[in-house]
């Protein structure tokens, strides 16, 4: 299972970079405000798990929504 949780917690990353993305083209802030707290909830929920995930420290300093 662990295994399973690694894999959809890197999905889940990877679709929140992509909608973060689309937000920060489409000029929606609030949209570009929920996927940075998305993306920094993903990270720290996978550390707490002893799981790494690639990211940069800008992504983790987001507050908690």
């Amino acid at each position: 299972m662990t295994a399973m949780f690694d894999q959809e917690l890197r999905e889940q990353l990877a679709q929140a970079r992509e909608e973060l993305a689309a937000a920060r083209a489409e000029g929606d802030a609030d949209g570009v405000q929920a996927y940075e707290g998305r993306i920094a909830s993903l990270i720290r929920l996978a550390a707490q798990h002893g799981i790494a995930l690639p990211h940069d420290a800008q992504e983790e300093e987001r507050p908690l929504p």
